[in-house]
């Protein structure tokens, strides 16, 4: 059974910093892409950042350009989001998503398996 554990999430101030982790456990997660979505209360889930299996040639939402980097650590099959500048409408539940193959894409039918999410909350 595969499981995705996503931790790191909180309340934070403007400006402020959070750094999520991704804890995945039942498969490897070395040769798939990895993403990580948000959605925030009434809005559909959006595509946030999304890593290749090599760890290079990230794609990220306008959104949260310059402001968050995705990273990975095969050796300890987890993903990280670091998100720096925070912004209230920033404001979400945060998911990790297990790719369909080594690509990173923007669509969330390109994952397989989600975490079950963390909130972030940025007050302004």
């Amino acid at each position: 059974q595969v499981q995705l554990v996503e931790s790191g999430g909180g309340l934070v101030q403007a400006g402020g910093s959070l750094r999520l982790s991704c804890a995945v456990s039942g498969r490897t997660i070395g040769t798939r892409a990895m993403g990580w979505f948000r959605q925030a209360p009434g809005k559909e889930r959006e595509f946030v950042a999304a890593v290749p299996w090599s760890g290079d040639s990230s794609l990220y939402a306008d959104s949260v350009k310059g402001r968050f980097t995705i990273s990975r650590d095969n050796a300890k099959n987890t993903v990280y989001l670091q998100m720096n500048s925070l912004k209230p409408e920033d404001t979400a539940v945060y998911y990790c998503a297990f790719g369909r193959a080594s690509y990173p894409a923007y669509e969330a039918y390109s994952y397989i398996y989600w975490g079950q999410g963390t909130q972030v909350t940025v007050s302004s």
